[in-house]
């Protein structure tokens, strides 16, 4: 079954929450970049948490989407892990990352959702 880009960030999203990650955001930017349609950034409270959260959205875009991530990086630091599908991009912060690298900011020409309990609601 095909799933678009809209339907995997959510799979993702949802994911992520199901494992208590924080301040879950979705960022539309296919309209403002060429890297992804979706930037999802989370963020767990340990390396732990962060590793668990990962894996979770890892392990449902396989077998919800029949999905394997193009790119990994950082997840055995759990400081700040990313997983690269092509059209989503996966991003989990521990607090103190998050709010240095500010990705949020950097794509703030995007659309900006905030993830809770399967609702979206803008941001703005």
């Amino acid at each position: 079954m095909y799933m678009d880009s809209k339907n995997l960030i959510e799979i993702a999203a949802k994911a992520a929450d199901d494992l208590k990650a924080k301040n879950i955001k979705i960022i539309q930017i296919d309209m403002v970049s060429s890297i992804a349609d979706w930037i999802m950034i989370g963020e767990g409270l340990s390396d732990v948490q962060v590793r668990s959260i990962i894996k979770s959205v890892e392990d449902r875009l396989s077998e919800k989407a029949n999905l394997l991530p193009l790119r990994k990086e950082g997840i055995n630091e759990g400081k700040w892990a990313l997983l690269d599908y092509g059209d989503i991009i996966i991003n989990v912060f521990q607090p103190k990352e998050r709010n240095f690298y500010e990705l949020e900011s950097f794509w703030s020409n995007g659309k900006t959702y905030n993830y809770s309990n399967e609702l979206y609601t803008l941001q703005n």
